[in-house]
């Protein structure tokens, strides 16, 4: 079976996947396992989806209840699959798509309408992502204090212990992958 919403509205709905070997999909059972441990946090929430890819993270939120979500990737394939996934399950007036590289920086985030309080973090693994975009999330200042990063990584990739403004609050390994925990504390 493919890509599809674990819970919510729109629980069972197929999306859309990204052609080639370009963008790796959180696997359904990862996806429902993140969202089991995020429970109450999701409704209402202000939900940012970086490195995006098929918008997954992100739907699955909406679905579950988030109150809106910004989707960010700079792969024209990944942008134009999170746009066909978004109108097929009608988040239009909910969710925003922004083409941009988070290696550079994340000034696309500096005037957000609300804070994002409510993080999907799941980067390329093995490429030495991870640090530079919790850096730059963190210096666009659109983080509620208390705003829950979800970071997916490889167990080669750690968290930096020099970013002070994050605390991990939980680690879980699901095989060759990691998802982290932070809370963002300032």
């Amino acid at each position: 079976m493919g890509l599809r919403i674990i819970s919510g509205r729109l629980k069972g709905k197929k999306l859309h996947s990204v052609q080639g070997l370009t963008t790796r999909p959180t696997a359904d059972r990862l996806r429902e396992s993140i969202f089991n441990i995020l429970s109450f946090r999701v409704h209402k929430a202000v939900v940012l989806d970086l490195f995006a890819g098929t918008g997954a993270l992100g739907i699955e939120a909406l679905s579950r209840g988030a109150e809106s979500a910004v989707f960010v990737d700079n792969n024209p394939g990944a942008v134009s699959v999170i746009k066909r996934n978004i109108k097929s399950c009608f988040f239009d007036k909910h969710a925003h798509i922004i083409k941009w590289d988070i290696k550079k920086n994340l000034n696309c985030l500096k005037s957000p309408k609300r804070a994002y309080d409510l993080v999907f973090l799941d980067p390329p693994y093995n490429q030495g992502r991870v640090k530079p975009a919790l850096f730059n999330l963190e210096q666009t200042r659109s983080l509620e204090k208390g705003a829950r990063i979800v970071v997916e990584h490889s167990p080669l990739e750690t968290i930096p212990e020099d970013l002070f403004m994050f605390e991990i609050e939980d680690q879980r390994r699901y095989g060759k992958t990691v998802v982290s925990f932070l809370t963002y504390m300032v």
